[in-house]
């Protein structure tokens, strides 16, 4: 029996615990998990019957309407509880809700006064809902007193820019939020970040509610074609410039993976121009612009690329399949003139090399040897492998750029997106998000800081292309040193405040407001491959028209992406209340405003009513592992989505919300209840490695010495009954796989048990695809 069954079986005779219940735990960590239905009658645990959007796309401007269906066959009032994802782009801004034949508009406020009006109408037995923005692309929407037999409908709208890349349009509706890791503590975690710890359905299980999608494109221009790679979709063509796609029938269980619409106008031409709105208080431009063709340059200097792989639990199979190949077609084409090195990380990291190696078939082939090596299990600690990454010696005379790949599935955005700001002079950052669902903030997010480009890959067939998009991306600047001069054209309150370098080919985009006359001359100029470049667009060319109205909600969006996404905002209240003031006066959801929808009927009497979170698919493609499930338990893997020890992981991944939780016993109860046998466990905690081997292959030797280890330890403990602690051990793997020097750096123990634990540790012989020496710190737990 392993270690982690043992430690289950444990901890269920001596505590007395269900597993579905709660672990009585003061520091359990915020952690996803598996929905265990409960057998109490008169509870309806899956209150979301369906959800679907409709969406409006006239040029380059999105309309979205987001209209969720809420049920109660139970017998009681519910409280219903949904987290769902939104495009990082999104700016909402209105929100309603539906009651039999009663339809209430929601109002914007402070996301405090809106959480606290929701809550005096919950008590009151009022029905409401609440939509709060957890982060840019996930939202949680709260319905509170639905009552048996109700049917509420609840509906938001949001807008956002469409910009073309490379002559390609591209629509993205996010379906689900993937499971998060996060090692914090549930109980000291911030409000804001409580919505990590959400319930899911096991890997493939169909989604618990339906899903549908329309698209109504009306390019305005001679569409050339349309196309869905992520669903089944069906198109009717009404004349050359308008399409209406529709979702198959087929698809209704559709809503665990990204719908993708991707769309090309005849001759590749694209929309630009400007774009003019004439509000009651303030004026709104747009101004998109294509720029020049890429010229190829060969003289390109060095390069050294240091590649940042996700391992965890969450890509385990389908999502670590695509990242190889990625990995085998980005290695594979590298120049012999650069430097490279790749670095996995899960819950620890290790890295090919303590310094960047030269691009030589040798190389290449170990670096391939150790990508194909990685199977998938842990959590995700994306920070230290990120800040491990740019202290890695750097290779002379070289640019440097570091590739992160991963599905995204952590919980520390702001900052990730702080670390890269603060490193932008020593390294490029590109980001590549993996899987059918990724975290597209955090993708976004870090291109959008390392003044990158984001590359999402959603299925193994497209990373050949993305790995050859990348390159051509990175070989050289398509504009750079660019410069807008507005002339007599009277413009504030200009976004971005600067125009960053042109890496791909896509349009230059500049929001703003402008008062007086629309008249004038826009410039823009910078250096192109081949040299001076320079265009210009007439102001007096374009009307301002009522259908741009969705101008306003687009620059107070962008402003408030600037302003908060990419910092953490916690202590800053200067930037916190103008991204509120933001919020209130355009009417946005933010981080720091909600909106609140309350009917003034009082339908039940106390407020009693039981709370239910919605159950969540896991994202297509992402296995059990992503949350810690009984498969990567039973292994001993943490889970991706998990912030558990490897010996815990199995005991949380199961627990239920709304099961009451099984009685614990003490330790004197559960005697007289059974016969106990007081043994110890051992387990090792998240491994440092230094050189060429994964944690994983490390890891899978470590069984016979924790079995070993374990059996000593009980022994040692019928001699002192406390005997509990940390042995932490250093050794070395040469190039071969055996076992050189092993030294005890800190004993919390004896010296009988270190002793024993530096000679089983001898015994072990690794496989050493690297053929280099490795350096392990590995810290062994002693649990009485």
């Amino acid at each position: 029996m392993n270690t982690m069954m043992r430690l289950l079986t444990m901890t269920l005779v001596l505590a007395g615990i269900a597993i579905a219940g709660e672990m009585p735990s003061a520091d359990k960590t915020l952690s996803p998990y598996f929905m265990v239905k409960s057998d109490q009658p008169g509870t309806d645990q899956l209150p979301l019957l369906s959800t679907s959007a409709d969406v409006s796309i006239a040029g380059v401007i999105a309309d979205v309407r987001v209209t969720q269906v809420y049920k109660n066959d139970g017998k009681r009032p519910i409280e219903a509880i949904y987290v769902f994802p939104a495009s990082t782009r999104a700016a909402v801004y209105s929100m309603k809700m539906t009651i039999g034949d009663r339809t209430i508009t929601a109002e914007i406020r402070e996301r405090e006064q809106a959480r606290q009006d929701y809550e005096d109408a919950k008590q009151a037995g009022k029905s409401a809902s609440l939509l709060e923005q957890e982060r840019p692309n996930v939202f949680q929407m709260n319905v509170a007193n639905i009552m048996p037999g109700d049917r509420i409908k609840v509906e938001m709208n949001y807008t956002e820019l469409l910009v073309p890349v490379s002559g390609i349009y591209e629509f993205d509706y996010p379906t689900v939020v993937g499971p998060r890791y996060s090692n914090q503590s549930e109980k000291t975690a911030p409000e804001n970040d409580k919505w990590v710890a959400s319930p899911y359905q096991h890997e493939s299980e169909a989604p618990l509610y339906t899903f549908d999608m329309k698209v109504a494109l009306n390019a305005g221009l001679p569409i050339k074609q349309v196309i869905c790679p992520s669903h089944k979709t069906n198109t009717a063509w009404h004349g050359m410039n308008t399409a209406v796609v529709s979702l198959d029938k087929s698809e209704a269980a559709g809503g665990n993976r990204d719908f993708i619409l991707k769309y090309q106008l005849a001759g590749g031409k694209i929309e630009s121009g400007l774009l003019l709105y004439e509000g009651r208080e303030e004026n709104f431009f747009l101004l998109m612009m294509q720029p020049p063709k890429r010229v190829e340059n060969d003289a390109i200097p060095p390069r050294e690329y240091i590649f940042v792989i996700d391992v965890s639990g969450s890509m385990h199979g389908y999502p670590l399949d695509i990242s190889k190949k990625l990995m085998r077609d980005l290695l594979v084409n590298l120049r012999s003139s650069d430097y490279f090195n790749v670095l996995f990380f899960a819950g620890g990291n290790s890295v090919l090399s303590e310094q960047s190696l030269p691009v030589t078939g040798k190389n290449i082939e170990i670096a391939v040897a150790m990508v194909e090596n990685q199977r998938g299990g842990g959590g995700t600690e994306l920070l230290p492998a990120m800040k491990r990454a740019l202290e890695l010696p750097r290779a002379k005379g070289t640019s440097r750029s570091v590739v992160i790949a991963t599905d995204g599935y952590v919980n520390v955005e702001a900052e990730a997106f702080d670390l890269i700001r603060e490193k932008l002079g020593k390294a490029n950052f590109f980001a590549f998000g993996i899987g059918s669902s990724v975290n597209r903030f955090i993708i976004e997010g870090m291109a959008h800081v390392g003044m990158g480009e984001p590359f999402v890959v959603t299925d193994q067939s497209e990373a050949p292309a993305q790995a050859e998009k990348f390159r051509n991306y990175i070989q050289s600047p398509v504009l750079t040193q660019i410069e807008a001069d507005f002339g007599k054209f009277e413009v504030y309150d200009v976004e971005p405040p600067f125009i960053p370098d042109v890496l791909a080919e896509r349009p230059i985009i500049v929001f703003g407001k402008w008062r007086g006359p629309a008249s004038g001359t826009i410039g823009i100029k910078g250096f192109s491959g081949s040299g001076k470049y320079s265009s210009s667009v007439k102001v007096g060319e374009s009307e301002p028209d009522e259908a741009n109205s969705a101008l306003r909600y687009l620059w107070a969006r962008h402003r408030i992406q600037f302003l908060s996404d990419y910092n953490n905002l916690s202590s800053d209240d200067k930037r916190v209340k103008e991204v509120t003031n933001l919020g209130l006066k355009y009417n946005l959801l933010t981080a720091y405003t909600s909106f609140i929808a309350i009917d003034a009927k009082v339908r039940n009497v106390g407020g009693k009513q039981e709370v239910v979170k919605q159950a969540l698919p896991l994202p297509q493609g992402v296995s059990d592992y992503a949350v810690g499930g009984e498969a990567g338990a039973m292994r001993g893997y943490g889970g991706g989505g998990m912030g558990l020890g490897k010996s815990s992981g199995a005991v949380y991944s199961t627990r239920a919300q709304t099961a009451a939780p099984a009685p614990t016993l003490s330790l004197e109860d559960a005697k007289k209840k059974t016969e106990v046998v007081v043994a110890g466990t051992v387990d090792y905690g998240d491994l440092e490695i230094r050189g060429g081997l994964t944690e994983e292959v490390i890891a899978s030797e470590f069984d016979a010495v924790v079995d070993s280890i374990e059996a000593f330890y009980g022994r040692q403990l019928l001699k002192t009954a406390t005997l509990s602690g940390k042995i932490v051990v250093k050794f070395v793997i040469d190039p071969d796989g055996g076992v050189g020097k092993v030294t005890v750096e800190s004993n919390e123990l004896n010296k009988e048990t270190a002793d024993r634990l530096v000679k089983l540790i001898k015994t072990l012989r690794f496989k050493n695809l690297a053929r280099t020496q490795v350096t392990v710190t590995a810290p062994f737990i002693f649990t009485r």
